[in-house]
């Protein structure tokens, strides 16, 4: 298909050691080489090479800046079209003006992930593969990154190209017992379609199954530590990050905000949120902070409990523990270079089955113990995120969800006798719920949405 030539500035506005303009079309090398003045016209050099040479304001003459060119040209590109990446010096100003340049004389700017967009429509990746480009850019440790790799490699296109193949076989077999009934082939296509529909009802419920790990490592894992004023809360907050980012005094009450901070605990993603020690006050600020506190905590997918060594149990505790009933929790008796005075059996039974973990934080101890039970909460196999194909995705995970309950229907229909016919209707339901993850069967107004999500540039 042939588009209008594009350009977008694709590296992070500010300072920094250079800054690239992007230009993917048809028009890429003719609208860049109106501007370079080198040794040779990029229109006559080699496809994926890069020349020095100043970019020139063709109306005035004037050297605006001193770049570094690179030519690709289609298909063998990120876009399989013509790509030219623009070298600048780092910097808010000359960037803006190379950008400015290649607008006047025949380029249009770029939407937000049309670059990848491009990729999709020119058939070089397909939409899951496009959406692991965002989720590899917003990886926040290492493992989240590898699943957004093996994604991007195609890693669940192919299996769920594998899918819809054996879904497309069934669809087949149907057909011929429709079309040619003098063969009486019912019975096999029956036999057939359980077994196969059942294949791909395993190989769904497979991937379901990795659902919660492989969200979890794309977003990460919204954690709130909670508990009475001068537990020691912005300590754990501190210690979990090594850096001291909580204010951290004797004075009950020190946190009148939430504090948010992303941290990386054994390769899952936490998004910690320190908040202000839940109890009765007058101070209208601290109770502004408390109330915000109460909210966050119904949001969490992790609460930490922070308890006092060297207190017994207060009712403030007791109601703590109540709130946080049904959540996954783990909970952390702090200041254990104290004298006990804590009832730790009585702290077990409350806990029922969550965790419970000792810590000095003063000291640094019980941090390992600590680190080790949140990543044993929701990945108690380990995260073996190199061989496993994860779903990460919100959309792939509510249309394998769609997928499961059709395949599931289409099953039932057999088991009850039902002709073939009628299960082939959930049976290319299914088909076509799974085409949609991959782009095959997905409308326009979902692709212009999904990608108007991504950075400007990419």
């Amino acid at each position: 298909m042939e588009y209008e030539t594009i350009a977008a500035i694709s590296t992070p506005m500010g300072e920094g050691a250079i800054s690239i303009v992007r230009l993917s079309g048809s028009k890429a090398i003719d609208i860049a080489d109106r501007l370079y003045r080198g040794k040779a016209s990029l229109k006559d050099v080699k496809t994926h090479t890069i020349h020095y040479g100043k970019m020139i304001d063709p109306k005035t003459d004037e050297t605006i800046e001193e770049v570094m060119v690179s030519v690709m040209r289609g298909p063998k590109t990120f876009t399989r079209e013509d790509v030219v990446e623009i070298n600048c010096h780092g910097g808010l100003v000359s960037v803006n003006r190379v950008l400015e340049l290649v607008l006047e004389v025949g380029a249009v700017l770029a939407e937000p992930g049309e670059f990848t967009k491009r990729a999709f429509l020119n058939g070089r990746i397909d939409l899951s593969q496009a959406e692991a480009v965002m989720d590899l850019i917003r990886a926040k440790t290492d493992r989240a990154m590898n699943v957004a790799m093996g994604q991007m490699e195609g890693r669940l296109s192919r299996l769920i190209q594998s899918l819809r193949q054996t879904l497309l076989e069934i669809i087949a077999q149907v057909e011929v017992n429709i079309d040619y009934p003098e063969y009486d082939a019912e019975e096999m296509t029956n036999r057939m379609l359980k077994e196969k529909a059942g294949y791909v009802q395993n190989k769904i419920k497979d991937l379901l199954t990795t659902a919660k790990q492989g969200k979890i490592l794309r977003e990460g894992l919204s954690t709130v530590i909670i508990g009475r004023p001068n537990v020691g809360k912005s300590s754990l907050l501190n210690n979990l990050i090594h850096e001291n980012k909580a204010i951290v005094t004797d004075i009950p009450g020190t946190t009148r905000d939430v504090i948010e901070e992303y941290v990386n605990i054994r390769g899952v993603p936490l998004k910690l949120i320190d908040t202000a020690g839940i109890r009765e006050t007058e101070d209208i600020v601290e109770r502004m902070g408390v109330e915000r506190s109460r909210q966050v905590l119904n949001k969490a997918d992790l609460i930490l409990l922070l308890l006092n060594y060297n207190e017994e149990l207060q009712p403030e505790d007791i109601q703590l523990f109540e709130a946080i009933q049904g959540m996954d929790a783990i909970i952390v008796v702090n200041k254990t270079d104290l004298e006990r005075k804590i009832s730790l059996d009585k702290v077990r039974t409350l806990a029922g089955q969550s965790k419970v973990i000792t810590t000095s934080l003063l000291k640094e101890e019980g941090i390992d113990e600590l680190e080790e039970a949140v990543r044993d909460l929701f990945f108690e196999q380990g995260i073996e995120s190199q061989d496993m194909t994860y779903v990460s995705n919100s959309r792939h995970i509510s249309l394998l969800n769609q997928a499961s309950h059709a395949i599931g229907d289409a099953i039932s229909s057999i088991d009850d006798g039902m002709p073939v016919d009628m299960a082939q209707i959930d049976i290319r339901r299914t088909w076509e719920i799974l085409g949609e993850i991959i782009g095959d069967t997905v409308s326009d107004s979902l692709i212009d949405q999904l990608f108007s999500q991504f950075c400007l540039g990419k």
